[in-house]
């Protein structure tokens, strides 16, 4: 069986580093600095999950079309790799918004950050 794939997307110094942690569970991570990459990786490459940090978008494009800098990765990942269970970072003052993206595509998990191992690591078990 092959090792499962992760993307992780840091668009922030708020990311945390999981590296560790995703060895440790064998996983492989593919990071990318920009949701632009991540999705040219999608063409190529299918990941089992995706960890990436939720914007919401106060007073600019998102409040038409998009809701948070993740939707229009989320809609390519669904094309893409629909299978691929996706885990939201998120800031204590923007979860409440995450319900909303959760209402426009699946989430296998959201998180308040700060983030550490012991709160990833159910989720990538699962």
């Amino acid at each position: 069986m092959p090792e499962p794939l992760l993307f992780s997307i840091v668009e922030s110094p708020g990311h945390p580093n999981l590296s560790a942690l995703y060895r440790r569970l064998g996983i492989r991570e593919e990071r990318f600095a920009a949701q632009r990459k991540a999705m040219q990786a999608l063409k190529r490459i299918k990941p089992d999950f995706v960890v990436a940090e939720f914007f919401y978008g106060f007073g600019n494009n998102y409040a038409g079309a998009n809701l948070s800098n993740l939707d229009t990765f989320l809609a390519s990942l669904q094309r893409y790799a629909p299978q691929a269970r996706v885990i939201v970072l998120v800031d204590k003052a923007q979860r409440p918004y995450v319900d909303r993206l959760a209402g426009r595509f699946p989430l296998h998990g959201v998180l308040v950050q700060p983030v550490g191992p012991a709160d990833l690591e159910p989720l990538l078990g699962a």
